[in-house]
Parts: C-alpha cells; structure tokens; sequence
C-alpha cells in the first residue's frame, strides 16, 4: 500500500497531534501512525500549563477539556505537604501552576489538573474532525530514505503489511527511544538517572474523607517510612502513589504497593492497585533535532526531570512552533532560514526549563530527625514549623512557574528581528524569572496578552498567519502597504486595531508582527518588506 503526504510524523500522543493539528488547520495532508494503543492507567503528565491551554483555545478546545476534567475545574489546585495522608500538616501551597479558574490579565486561559489519557482524547477526537488529518493505530516505522525533495519511507501494520508513504516531511514525535532520533544519527547529551520513583495508579473508595487535609491535587509525604507523593488523579475514587527513592531496575508487586501505600499514608483501606511501574527522571538534549527534511518533537529530543510539570506542555510546543514552519514551506511563503529556526529557538528554552526542573529536584531539606517530624509534641511542632517554612522557601519555585511558562524568548532566532533597543545600543533582553512573569513585548517572546470587550482575548483576534498589530494613530497607507507585502511575498497576514487596549503602552512600539505562535517576530514604526522576508525566513531585515 502507498501513501502520499505533506508531513509523516510518528507519535500519536500530545505532541504528534499537536503537529498534526497545526497542519490540519491549515488544510495540509498529515498522517499520524502511533505503534502504541496510548491511553492506559498510568499518565504521567497530569498539568496542562497556561500556555497549553492557550493553544488549546487557539485551536477551539479549551472548553472541551475544561468539560472533561475529572476532578472538575473548580477543584482546587493545591500542593499539601504532611507527615502522612493520615499524619500531621507541614505547609500549603496554593494554586498551583495558576490552575483556577480565575479571569487574569497576563494569559486567557487557566491550567488544568488533568490526566494526560484525557488530553490525548480530547486531542485525538479533534485531529479526526480535520479532513487532511489521518491517524493510524497498531504501525510501527519501519525505516525511512530521503531526497532534496522528499521522504520515502516504509511502515509495518499489525499484520506486518508493508505500508509505504512518500512524505515532503517526516518527523519524529515518537518518545525517548525514538527511531527517528537513530535514523538521523542524533545522540542524547546529558545525565540519565537522576533519580528512580514508581508511579502506582490505585482504587480507594473513601480515601479523600479518610484523611484529615483539605482538598488538593498532590499530598507530598514525609515520614520514617521515606519520600511519596500520592493525589487524587481521576473519578471513581481513582489515585495516584509515587514512593521515591528506589533503586533501578527494582519490581513491586501489586500486593506490595497496596502495602505500601496503606503503611506511608497511615490510613488502613482496601487498595487496590490498578497498575504499578517505574519511571527514571533523566535530563537530556539531543544534539541535533533535525537533518534535511527531517525532524524531531518532544521526548524524542528533550527530557525533563517531571517537577514543574514542563514535559508534555514543553512537546506540545514544539509541535506548534514546527506546525506553522512546515506549512509555511509547503505553501510556498518559508524561506530557508525558517526550518533552521526550529532548532535554535526550541532547543534554547528546553535548555532553560530542564535547568528549572533539576533545580526543582532534590527532595525538602537537610536529613532530620523524621520519628520527631511525627511526633505529637512541642519538639515536634517545632520542627514541622521549621521544615513547613523551608518547604514554602525552596518548593513554592516548583509549583508558580509563570515565568518559567511564559516568559522565555527566542532572543537568538534567526527570523527575529533584532530589536530597535540592540540598534541604540542598549541591551534590554530581559532576565529570566521562573516563578514572576513581567509581560515584554521585545521580538522573540510571548505577545503581551489583553482583553478585549465581550469576554474576548487580544489572542482571539490574532490571524491564523501573521498579525500586524497597529497602535492608535497608525496611518492606513502604512498597514495598506503591510498588506501588500504580505500578497506580493504569499505570507497570509491580518491587520488588527485593538479597541480599547493601548498597544503602543503595551507594546511599547506603534506597529508589532506577531507571528502564527503568538510570538512577536518584530516591532517598530518604519515597516518595510524587508521585515516579513525575515520573519519568514526568507532574508535578514
């Protein structure tokens, strides 16, 4: 059997369909093979960021998620810290990665507690209402031969047919043993191991009034017993349980988990355990995330330790940030420089966020006395309130991440244009602030978000190509002459004068290109058609 697309991509899970979604939009063929059935009992992301969700609102979903959590959006995202489930309280931290479902100026959209199986479902029912999307189930890659112009490569279907698609595209999004990172020769730098943990997915009816805390989404344990995390993760009185600390390699039966969790939480329940597997948090950057026409997405490329949750909403991302790249090659409006601009920009904030994420690593504090953590006593008050304070001092970096999620830039872009600030000779880049996000407008980051009237994002008005956006006072001859451009050199661009938001206040600049990722490409006040030649790649401004 022979198939033609515009882009193959291996992996059907958030990533592979993020990609997957971008094209289909865009009306570009893609076919999606996954080897994998994907769902399962085991997720391991359950955060969905603000910025994820702001993709999802792009796309048309965020409402669809928000209906499909389990635990309710309202439930409120909060991280408690005890002796047990069943013991002593140490700290509070709440909201967690900004996860309620309040109005804010900075974003449109909240996080989301929600089981990564979730997603993926709500992802995929999406991708299969887009005509130019097909996904396949049960074929596995096979190998894969490229030309200047096209990539022919062979599948396997569950009946080990022989399946071959003649791609322009192929790209990986197809996890951390990826074929697709062996075929392109790209090796994996970093520190494997950091730590090994076990995920246990677990019933308990009656768990959550069992315990004497309030509501939340994760309980960290801390007693004679060792490290855990446990939360509840899905409806039908469905859990979660984490113990840390293990050794590699190491097995636990299902009666040993249920043990386990009955001996760390304190509280004597039937468990019953649904499934039980270890994971290892690594940190790791592949060199290289492309050759010629093919590329790699995701865990295929980048592996985060999980604390901070960057992981999938990191994929997620790229997905996006490629999505728009690749049908602006197909299309005819992508210059050469735009496919090397996935690499630079990507890899720069995967570096950053895997930084983030081991400095969230190691566990609370120094060694101490736990037998005193728990005891009942003004000696053991004492040191909760000691180790309560440290945990809020170093863990609060983990759990409000905004800046972290929001506002780290593509300042080394080969289609970013440099700012006027770097012509006058005043460096203005901003610092990175992983817990603060101070919304910059500087070319190469996040355009700076405000509502409009009627409920709506600045967001929502964005083009689904480029957007100009024009202050107040703007003459009509100047985006009249942005929009000839845009025909002359393809570029599908929209011209949007915000009513009631000062941009030039905003966006400290009387004209702003954002680009299909809702980054800023350029600002200023003299446009030329030099500046969408480089915003697409297609030449330096």
């Amino acid at each position: 059997m022979n198939r033609d697309a515009d882009v193959l991509i291996v992996g059907a899970g958030p990533v592979g369909l993020a990609l997957a979604i971008e094209l289909g939009l865009r009306g570009r063929r893609a076919i999606v093979v996954e080897r994998n059935a994907r769902g399962g009992l085991a997720p391991r992301a359950k955060t969905t960021n603000v910025r994820t969700r702001t993709l999802f609102r792009r796309w048309g979903i965020a409402d669809k998620l928000a209906e499909e959590s389990p635990l309710g959006v309202e439930y409120p995202n909060d991280v408690r810290y005890v002796t047990r489930l069943g013991g002593l309280p140490l700290a509070h931290l709440k909201n967690a990665f900004n996860a309620a479902p309040v109005r804010a100026d900075e974003y449109p959209e909240h996080a989301q507690w929600v089981p990564q199986y979730t997603l993926e479902k709500v992802m995929l029912e999406f991708a299969r209402t887009l005509a130019s999307v097909e996904i396949h189930f049960a074929t596995t890659f096979v190998s894969a031969v490229q030309t200047d112009d096209e990539v022919r490569s062979e599948l396997k279907d569950a009946d080990g047919k022989a399946i071959k698609v003649t791609s322009r595209y192929l790209v990986g999004a197809d996890g951390a043993r990826s074929a697709i990172r062996e075929l392109i020769g790209a090796k994996m730098e970093g520190r494997w191991g950091l730590m090994h943990a076990y995920n246990v997915i677990f019933r308990a009816p009656g768990l959550a009034e069992a315990h004497p805390h309030g509501k939340a989404v994760m309980y960290w344990q801390m007693n004679t017993d060792g490290m855990s995390l446990v939360g509840p993760m899905d409806s039908g009185d469905t859990w979660f349980f984490g113990p840390a600390g293990v050794k590699d390699g190491a097995s636990l039966t299902k009666q040993e988990a249920a043990a386990l969790i009955a001996k760390t939480t304190g509280i004597d329940l039937p468990y019953e355990v649904l499934s039980s597997d270890q994971w290892t948090a690594s940190e790791l950057l592949a060199d290289h995330y492309r050759l010629g026409r093919i590329f790699l997405a995701g865990d295929a490329c980048h592996l985060h330790p999980p604390f901070g949750g960057y992981g999938m909403n990191m994929g997620i991302g790229d997905g996006v940030d490629l999505g728009w790249k690749l049908t602006a090659m197909l299309e005819g409006w992508g210059g050469p420089n735009l496919l090397d601009s996935y690499q630079a920009e990507r890899r720069q904030v995967h570096n950053v966020v895997i930084q983030e994420a081991v400095a969230n690593l190691p566990t609370v504090g120094a060694p101490m006395d736990f037998a005193l953590l728990e005891q009942q006593s003004p000696e053991g008050q004492a040191l909760r309130d000691r180790v309560g304070a440290g945990i809020v001092a170093t863990k609060t970096r983990e759990f409000h991440t905004l800046g972290t999620v929001l506002g780290l830039g593509y300042e080394d872009s080969p289609v970013v244009a440099l700012d006027e600030t770097y012509e006058a000779g005043v460096d203005q880049r901003p610092a990175s602030h992983g817990q603060d996000y101070h919304p910059n407008a500087r070319p190469g980051h996040l355009a700076p978000h405000a509502w409009l009237a009627n409920d709506r994002s600045l967001y929502d008005a964005f083009g689904e190509g480029f957007t100009l956006i024009a202050a107040e006072g703007v003459g009509r001859a100047i985006t009249d002459r942005a929009k000839r451009h845009a025909r002359e050199l393809g570029v599908p661009l929209k011209v949007v004068r915000p009513a009631g938001v000062p941009v030039a206040e905003l966006y400290q600049a009387e004209l702003t290109l954002v680009r299909p990722d809702q980054y800023v490409a350029w600002r200023g006040k003299d446009w030329s058609k030099a500046v969408l030649r480089k915003a697409t790649g297609q030449g330096a401004a």
